[in-house]
Parts: structure tokens; C-alpha cells; sequence
């Protein structure tokens, strides 16, 4: 077994980079993941004619691609890529989903009688 002779500094320098990595690839694969169901849903349901019963499954999905983009965002912020306009061009990302992104859904509190 051989022993790694690099300072304990950069031994540390060199996990977090890859942890970095490793997180950025998740979030992207979460983002896709979540504009590919909003763009399946759209494509099953003609935005046009959705009725007001599907909306709410719309919105939601809505926000969980706005939940997953604002992740990504801050975990490459995190790691020094300050341009967002990149993403938005590769994931071709709507721009509701832009507009609702790092907003935390409000939780309705049962009413009490």
C-alpha cells in the first residue's frame, strides 16, 4: 500500500473539487429530469386546452423544475460559474420555470374550527 505524499491541503483541495463535480452532475441530471416531465405533460396536454383540472399538476411541476433549476444555479455559483444565461440556453429552460425558480411553495395550514 502506498502512502499519498501530497500536503493533507491539497489531498482536501482535490475531494472537495470532485464532490463539486460529482454535485453539479447530480443537479443537472435533477433539472433535466424535471423539464423533461413538464415537457411531456405540455405534450399530453396541448397548454392551450389544459383544463382547470390538470392546472394544479401543471403548476406543480412548474415548480418542482423551478425548485430543481434554482439548485443547480446555486450549486455552480458554489463552485465559481456565476453565468445562469448558459443553463437557460443549454436546458432550454421556460421561462415560468425561470421566474418561479428559488421559491419556497407556501403550505396551506388546515383550518381549525
Amino acid at each position: 500500500m502506498s502512502r499519498d505524499l501530497r500536503p493533507p491541503v491539497d489531498i482536501l483541495h482535490y475531494e472537495i473539487v470532485q464532490e463539486q463535480a460529482s454535485a453539479l452532475g447530480r443537479m443537472g441530471r435533477a433539472l433535466e429530469q424535471t423539464l423533461t416531465r413538464l415537457r411531456e405533460f405540455d405534450a399530453a396536454h396541448a397548454l392551450s386546452d389544459t383544463p382547470a383540472s390538470l392546472q394544479p399538476a401543471r403548476r406543480k411541476l412548474v415548480a418542482e423544475a423551478g425548485q430543481a433549476l434554482w439548485m443547480f444555479v446555486v450549486q455552480r455559483e458554489a463552485s465559481g460559474l456565476r453565468d445562469g444565461r448558459h443553463i437557460m440556453r443549454t436546458y432550454n429552460v421556460p421561462g415560468e420555470v425561470q421566474r418561479c425558480m428559488g421559491l419556497v411553495p407556501v403550505l396551506s395550514k388546515p383550518t381549525s374550527k
